[in-house]
């Protein structure tokens, strides 16, 4: 139980939430997270698959000892000891493309009520492999990984921990009693840094996918090729979006 309540503990504060904040979403006492993270007291079934949820994770990541994969931004990779497992090297130019492709999305759909974090994670998959699908090259170039609620790009929290405070605010909320993560824009985003095409794209996702809530574009990643084509766990290949199928697909293929 030590162990489990240490991944908790770990995941609790990647997200930033308290132990009171935690509480509260899994329907506890505050003592009672704090008995968990130190292994003296017993989670049940229903609180795990809760707490996966509030994690967005799997509950089979959630009990795994594995830690998903390491994120290393470029100008830390010579700071950091790395571990033996994923690692997944993140270019400034990728980073910087990353925020101002974020910020472009907040400033546009981020004040919707069903906007939480994880339509932000799967509005940026769409938007990543269908430019890719149609022109054959990166936007982001995020690494997508499959869990059980779809797509979720693994460096997502550490390019947002950079960019809190001054390029953005994390707020906690509820979306018809489900905890949601919001994330609302200090700055319009530099469109400088945006092709053309690329604008077109992210704009053509909004439309299509932005009104969905979690559950609804959750089950739509679903039926994407790339994520059924993907096993659990791992990371979503971009080839693999060029046997996409109708309505997925965005590129008219001869």
């Amino acid at each position: 139980m030590a162990k489990i309540g240490t991944r908790i503990k770990e995941l609790r504060a990647k997200k930033g939430i308290s132990q009171q904040g935690l509480a509260e979403r899994l329907g506890v006492s505050r003592p009672a997270i704090s008995q968990i993270e130190t292994g003296d007291r017993k989670i049940c079934a229903e609180e795990l698959d809760s707490l996966a949820k509030i994690f967005n994770i799997s509950v089979d990541s959630l009990l795994s000892k594995e830690r998903g994969p390491e994120v290393i931004l470029q100008r830390d990779a010579k700071e950091r000891k790395l571990q033996p497992r994923i690692r997944i090297n993140v270019p400034q130019k990728n980073m910087e493309k990353f925020k101002e492709v974020l910020l472009y999305i907040l400033n546009k759909v981020g004040s919707k009520p069903n906007v939480g974090e994880t339509v932000i994670y799967k509005l940026l998959y769409f938007v990543d492999f269908d430019f890719y699908e149609k022109y054959e090259e990166q936007l982001i170039g995020a690494a997508y990984l499959k869990n059980h609620y779809g797509p979720t790009p693994v460096e997502f929290e550490k390019i947002v921990e950079e960019m809190k405070g001054k390029d953005l605010v994390r707020v906690q909320n509820t979306y018809f009693n489900f905890p949601q993560n919001k994330y609302l824009p200090l700055r319009k985003p530099d469109l400088s840094k945006l092709k053309a095409n690329e604008i077109e794209t992210i704009d053509n996702v909004l439309n299509k996918l932005s009104d969905m809530n979690a559950s609804q574009i959750s089950d739509y990643s679903h039926n994407d090729v790339p994520w059924l084509t993907t096993e659990d766990e791992e990371i979503i290949e971009y080839e693999s979006a060029f046997y996409r199928t109708a309505p997925y697909s965005v590129r008219e293929y001869e």
